[in-house]
């Protein structure tokens, strides 16, 4: 049966006031120009306000002292912060992935696992041996969680997810489809000292390859993961060689975003989609990158530290720092710069036309030293 909300509810949930028809329920959010009769039309800027009157909505949420009766709506919530409120909203809409509760027949749990009250483990789920997973736990499809490994309690990993072995994860933990937790790092060597070694010392001077041998090096550490914590899709982190990569409380990581083993990230980051961080970098707490950051090996990045999208940090951050750029410098650092270089083609105009004027005095000024001459 479809879930539904009365205005009232709503707006307890937002804490926010309410005016009009409360006992109208909703069964579901829209934009307002697709919003039908039983929707929640998420108008909560006056720029979206002519779009209730393409729609059909009875009920908006809506910015604070809007004229409701008059955007003919019976009626309205109103909020001051309108991401605040989606972030509230849509919670409550969601009614996340079916997974009936219990084990279901076809999944493969290992010799002693541990499964907590109330877990729900779907379809052609493989749990390992000596796996525990904590209460309240949703396990979808297909997904995968290698021996020694523990899932938090109220856990969230949707299908084809894949967990290795020794990974320990923390409570109220999401996982979206296709990420990949625990995998080997990537880590190799030669009995003689690299080419790319050398390059890196001598900072890209021409150095002589030679044929190599690559040696792996094995994968000892696993993951530990804190609580609250957010996993995209597709995203990958690699297990330590010796110690553990860590993730901490609150830190969401995008889609398609890598983290290399050792690496150690900090509470409450956001890692936006396409971001890579190599080996043993560690990010302090609260810092935010960018879609296709980079960030360069055996680094620091201190708390608060921002970098915009394509930003490549190849050098240690200090906190608070806001960084673009490759390679990273300041934000009004790189903003100036690109500012000075889309002023190099008049620049360059200029300095042509000093050149030539130059010249034409130097020429006068020899052509009157050689009439002086003269007289």
């Amino acid at each position: 049966m479809q879930q539904s909300f009365s205005v009232a509810e709503i707006a307890e949930a937002l804490g926010a006031p309410a005016e009009g028809d409360l006992d109208l329920r909703i069964y579901g959010a829209a934009e307002p120009a697709t919003a039908g009769p039983d929707h929640l039309a998420l108008a909560m800027d006056p720029k979206y306000a002519s779009g209730l009157a393409q729609g059909k909505a009875r009920v908006a949420v809506l910015w604070q002292d809007a004229d409701w009766r008059a955007l003919g709506l019976k009626a309205a919530i109103f909020v001051a912060r309108p991401r605040v409120a989606m972030s509230v909203i849509t919670k409550r809409l969601d009614p996340g992935p079916a997974i009936a509760p219990g084990i279901h027949p076809t999944a493969i749990v290992g010799a002693g696992a541990s499964i907590g009250e109330g877990a729900a483990i779907g379809p052609y789920t493989v749990i390992g041996e000596s796996v525990e997973i904590g209460m309240g736990a949703r396990i979808a499809g297909q997904v995968t969680i290698g021996a020694d490994s523990r899932i938090g309690v109220n856990a969230l990993i949707h299908s084809g997810a894949r967990i290795g072995r020794n990974v320990r994860i923390g409570d109220r933990f999401i996982c979206q489809p296709g990420a990949v937790i625990g995998g080997d790092g990537f880590s190799y060597v030669t009995p003689e000292k690299s080419g790319a070694e050398e390059v890196r010392e001598k900072l890209g001077q021409q150095t002589e390859i030679r044929k190599q041998k690559w040696s792996r090096i094995h994968t000892l550490g696993g993951v530990e993961i804190g609580d609250d914590v957010e996993i995209g899709s597709n995203a990958t982190i690699d297990a330590g060689t010796i110690r553990a990569t860590v993730i901490g409380n609150g830190t969401k990581l995008d889609n398609l975003v890598h983290l290399g083993h050792n690496v150690v990230v900090g509470e409450d980051c956001l890692l936006c989609g396409q971001t890579g961080i190599a080996g043993s970098v560690k990010i302090g707490d609260r810092v935010i990158l960018g879609g296709q950051c980079g960030v360069v090996d055996n680094i620091f990045i201190g708390d608060d530290v921002i970098a915009g999208g394509g930003t490549k940090i190849l050098s240690n951050a200090p906190a608070g720092r806001v960084l673009l750029g490759y390679p990273a410098i300041k934000m009004e650092t790189h903003v100036q710069a690109w500012k000075n270089i889309r002023r190099l083609g008049r620049l360059f105009e200029q300095v042509a036309e000093l050149r030539e004027a130059v010249t034409r005095l130097g020429q006068t000024g020899r052509k009157d030293v050689e009439d002086d001459g003269e007289r």
